[in-house]
């Protein structure tokens, strides 16, 4: 069903290994749908798809992927949200994000890079709007400059 997040998964995992740069899979639940999300380096991806999706590969950039399934349907479809949010470094600096919806088959993605120097935490304050019902997704992710 999510095909390139899949994709993208399986290469993490066949590339890195159990790295800690390869942590898995995130998942939030609120009420009747999970939110997946994932940040990784630009680096990881092929450079064919990142090429399809208008990311650029560069080790100083990382990018944030995140689906929304509805589990009150049968095979948890994905869904169309309204999403916007920011990332804050650990001295304060926010960064607006701004996400690209991409549809793939029956999936959606929503995706957004950040740029950082090595050893960079950021904190992400996601907002999903669905159908006006809002969520607020909040994590953290450590990106590092690969060698």
């Amino acid at each position: 069903m999510f095909k390139f997040f899949t994709k993208s998964i399986l290469l993490i995992v066949a590339v890195l290994g159990f790295s800690s740069v390869a942590s898995a899979e995130n998942m939030k639940k609120f009420d009747d749908i999970e939110v997946h999300y994932i940040g990784l380096p630009t680096t990881i991806l092929q450079p064919d798809i990142a090429k399809t999706y208008g990311i650029e590969r560069s080790r100083y950039r990382g990018f944030v992927n995140i689906s929304v399934l509805d589990t009150s349907q049968e095979g948890n479809p994905a869904l169309k949200v309204g999403i916007s949010g920011k990332a804050t470094n650990l001295l304060g600096q926010p960064m607006t994000l701004e996400f690209e919806e991409v549809k793939e088959g029956s999936a959606i993605y929503y995706i957004t890079t950040v740029k950082y120097p090595n050893d960079e935490l950021y904190r992400f304050d996601i907002l999903i709007n669905n159908n006006g019902k809002e969520h607020r997704l909040q994590f953290q992710q450590k990106f590092y400059i690969e060698q």
